[in-house]
């Protein structure tokens, strides 16, 4: 909470001392005081550049509270006319030609920035692609960068070149200054207004991408069978990448389908063909009867984009098998076939009662799984490592028991870091971990605090060596971790299902309180699991007993592998290949 508190704190101090200066900076102007006048230009302008270089959240939150960009630039330039009447003699016409100046760079600002949103509509950019030759295309005109990116409310900083003029003209009490530094300002405007509007007159455009014909002669002529279809945001994209490597895998031709901009910029690397059409018209117009099967890898509204494609297999493969709500959520009615991993997967929709046929339900294992170790089969020189992974804090306000990390996750690591002979603890949270719960977040952020005073990486990008870790990037991967563990602490959730793999003693949280009995009953995945109340008591003795290799649970574990993620027998590979092909048939 600290942590968390600090950061809050140290926004809103920014953002005040920012527009404190502007205040200042207005108020000095008025009473004609140059010295100060001076010293408040100086603070915003470098104020207004640490904020765009180093602090966008102090941005965000001027803009939230209504004191934007446009306002401060305003106030800037009234602060500036306002210092040269109060010190300077003006005759004349001087007065009018003070505000037409600055007036001219504003007006300029909203024509460019007008023209440059009218160039973005009339040929949209709305295809992105990897590992994809469209080929040679009639691309529309465009602006060049850097004066697309000034175009608009960011153009007025150019006026900036007014305040040492004001000061000088001030000192000096002649208005001539601020008049060179006006035209400057006017001419530096005219020229990224008179690109843009020159982009503009040099071609109307047709208000479609050009990249979608292209894309479309790509489709005909690849002719990709299978598909992923992603439609969730960026924060949820490593439900897509889990399922990139089995399809790679296929050596089928397959694309990877994506509606979100900034989730295509996020997934990981492949090898597939990556598509991302954010628009759903333009998405649905686009001809697919060369896929036969897709794979859905989460329930979101848009999903409703691809399944009206009458002419192929709809199937949700989801993003990990877990006792959790999720796992068995109505949506899934709507797919011709859910894939599961093992016999928990179908009987666990059965107990659910939402409506999906026991016959639309396929066990395919988890092919993910193909590269964690089993325990036993390899050796290893490394410390006794404890993977600490809780679930994030879930989309239901009343459900405080979804993660450990609220009620336990402190005692959880505490416990850990004390224990001796010392344990490497790998703390890694569901990536969406604080992204709804302040609580959460709190937590967290002090749990990182911890394990960085016991001398840990917090911000680790590999897992050699015996210190602590902190893993929140996309690399380590969860399955990476996996291989360094030799017990997992976690909580009802697809990494308890996915850890069975490996065959390695795990524990699972209780926050709810519930009985042993019940718990176990309620939730299958825990079967095999040492159970950890919330008072963490039992932690140390559980970690003795796994790492002296007395571990009772070596059978149970074994069993529920089965129920879990299939037979030890079949290839999760084979089996999932055997499927695709299957439908694509």
């Amino acid at each position: 909470m600290f942590g968390t508190l600090t950061s809050r704190v140290g926004v809103a101090a920014r953002g005040a001392l920012l527009v404190t200066s502007y205040l200042v900076l207005l108020a000095a102007a008025a009473l004609g005081w140059v010295g100060l006048f001076a010293v408040a230009g100086l603070a915003a302008v470098l104020g207004e550049f640490a904020v765009e270089r180093w602090s966008p959240a102090t941005a965000t939150l001027l803009q939230k509270v209504g004191i934007n960009r446009v306002y401060r630039q305003l106030s800037r330039d009234l602060s500036v006319v306002l210092l040269v009447v109060a010190e300077v003699p003006l005759a004349g016409r001087e007065p009018t030609l003070l505000l037409l100046l600055p007036a001219a760079v504003w007006v300029i600002a909203v024509f460019a920035g007008a023209f440059n949103r009218m160039i973005d509509r009339r040929n949209p950019l709305s295809v992105l692609v990897r590992n994809i030759d469209l080929g040679p295309m009639a691309a529309a005109p465009r602006p060049p960068q850097w004066a697309a990116d000034v175009a608009g409310d960011r153009l007025p900083w150019s006026n900036v070149l007014l305040i040492p003029a004001a000061v000088v003209a001030a000192v000096a009490g002649e208005v001539a200054p601020v008049y060179v530094a006006g035209v400057v300002a006017v001419g530096l405007a005219a020229v990224v207004g008179g690109i843009v509007t020159l982009t503009w007159l040099r071609g109307r455009g047709s208000g479609q991408s050009p990249q979608l014909p292209a894309l479309q002669r790509w489709l005909d002529g690849d002719r990709p069978e299978v598909a992923l279809y992603f439609a969730g945001p960026a924060k949820d994209v490593y439900q897509a990448n889990m399922w990139l490597a089995p399809i790679e895998a296929l050596g089928r031709r397959a694309v990877v389908l994506m509606r979100s901009k900034e989730a295509f910029h996020e997934l990981s690397d492949t090898r597939l063909p990556v598509i991302c059409v954010p628009a759903a018209p333009e998405f649905m117009n686009l001809t697919k009867s060369s896929i036969r099967t897709t794979l859905y890898a989460a329930n979101v509204g848009p999903n409703i984009h691809m399944l009206r494609e009458p002419g192929m297999k709809h199937v949700f493969v989801g993003h990990g098998d877990s006792d959790k709500a999720a796992s068995v959520n109505p949506y899934s009615k709507v797919y011709d076939e859910v894939w599961v991993a093992g016999p928990a997967g179908r009987e666990r929709y059965a107990r659910a009662g939402v409506g999906v046929l026991d016959a639309d339900i396929v066990e395919i294992g988890r092919p993910q799984l193909a590269g964690v170790h089993t325990f036993g089969s390899e050796y290893v020189e490394r410390p006794f490592t404890v993977l600490y992974a809780p679930t994030w804090e879930g989309w239901l306000d009343d459900d405080p028991y979804h993660t450990s990390l609220v009620l336990m996750g402190e005692r959880i690591v505490t416990g850990l870091l004390a224990v001796r002979p010392a344990v490497r603890l790998i703390y890694k949270p569901h990536p969406l971990t604080g992204s709804r719960s302040k609580q959460a977040k709190a937590v967290h952020d002090r749990i990182v605090e911890r394990i960085r005073a016991a001398g840990g990486d917090v911000d680790a990008t590999t897992l050699d060596g015996p210190a602590h870790r902190v893993v929140t990037g996309r690399v380590p991967a969860l399955f990476d971790c996996f291989n360094q563990t030799d017990l997992l602490v976690s909580d009802v959730s697809s990494v308890v299902s996915d850890f069975v793999q490996s065959q390695r003693p795990y524990v699972v949280a209780n926050p709810s309180g519930l009985p042993e009995d019940e718990f176990r009953r309620s939730f299958p995945t825990s079967r095999a699991a040492y159970l950890l109340a919330t008072d963490c008591g039992e932690l140390e003795k559980i970690v003795a007993v796994t790492r002296a290799g007395d571990d009772p649970m070596t059978e149970a574990r074994r069993d529920l592998k089965t129920y879990l993620l299939g037979p030890a027998e079949a290839n999760p590979m084979d089996r999932f290949a055997e499927e695709i092909g299957r439908l694509c048939r």
